[in-house]
């Protein structure tokens, strides 16, 4: 019986990240802690500052993405509740105290973004005690087809971090959560001010979860939120990585197939099916044309059904 192949083996990293000379077991490997986040996030900071800045201007990331086992990301969220809120300021005082130190020093300090964005989230691949970052010089949500990212990872197994440029393809298979989003305006005066972060900012409307066909994604969940109003649910010929396109990876999903949309006043989702066949809680739904789409109310908790295949639950978050 083969075994499936892991996210890192995929992207052809797996033998570069894991040296099999430094391994140890799963037993010995250290969980982490609030204090070794924060000097990641930290250390980030530091090498950014190293590998953008040129002449005399100071450049760093602005965004940073730093990811970890499921479990462990799920042990920070419920039993150190808050915490990731007080190692965003700890961290942003130290940043700021390292750009003023490079003020002093005559050295230009301009952002090239108006705020700093924090993000946490999980990969089904990381082991517990893996760390992971991306950095990214623009913060925002709107991805860039041919953008690439710095990405850091830190196996367990070797406690060595290695750093490459990869493509942002890479994102299609990290778990972001609404409440591990944190978001401050960057400080002119270099003064660090807690009342401004403010959490949660990425606002989620609803959550979808898909389990496909394909035996690449055997016995896994494919999970999307709803970040905006109104998105469209796509299949594997989908080009868009924007953040309002739910992609399938499945040929069984027509591209498009569904739009759906948030009524904020009615606290409503509505649907409209564009796909071959779409079937909402047993019931067939009309197709309808892209420039004039039929919509019905979609209840909470549905389940939706694409050309008899592809099962998608809608839950609100």
């Amino acid at each position: 019986m083969s075994t499936k192949r892991t996210f890192w083996q995929r992207m052809g990293l797996h033998d570069w990240f894991l040296k099999s000379e430094n391994m140890e077991s799963v037993a010995e490997a250290k969980n982490l802690t609030p204090n070794m986040v924060y000097k990641y996030i930290v250390d980030k900071f530091d090498e950014s500052v190293l590998q953008l800045s040129f002449a005399q201007r100071v450049v760093f990331y602005h965004e940073y993405i730093i990811s970890f086992n499921p479990e462990e990301y799920q042990q920070f969220m419920h039993d150190k509740k808050g915490i990731f809120g007080i190692i965003i300021q700890e961290s942003l005082k130290q940043f700021y105290a390292n750009l003023k130190k490079y003020n002093q020093e005559g050295k230009t300090v301009e952002p090239a973004a108006s705020k700093w964005v924090f993000r946490f989230a999980s990969h089904p691949d990381y082991k517990k005690g893996d760390i992971g970052f991306i950095g990214k010089l623009l913060p925002g949500n709107q991805i860039q087809k041919n953008e690439n990212l710095r990405v850091t990872f830190i196996p367990r197994q070797t406690g060595i971090a290695q750093t490459l440029d990869i493509n942002q393809a890479i994102l299609k298979d990290f778990t972001f959560y609404s409440e591990g989003y944190y978001e401050v305006p960057f400080q002119e005066d270099l003064l660090f001010d807690a009342g401004k972060i403010s959490g949660n900012e990425a606002k989620t409307f609803g959550r979808f979860e898909t389990t496909l066909p394909d035996r690449a994604y055997a016995g896994k969940k494919l999970e999307y939120l709803m970040k905006d109003e109104e998105i469209t649910v796509s299949g594997i010929e989908e080009a868009s990585t924007a953040s309002n396109i739910f992609r399938i990876p499945s040929e069984w999903v027509s591209s498009p197939h569904l739009r759906i949309r948030y009524d904020k006043k009615e606290d409503k989702f509505y649907l409209a099916s564009f796909g071959e066949k779409t079937i909402v809680n047993e019931h067939e739904i009309p197709r309808s044309e892209l420039q004039q789409p039929g919509w019905i109310h979609l209840p909470v908790n549905s389940r939706i059904v694409l050309n008899g295949i592809v099962g998608i639950n809608l839950f609100k978050s």
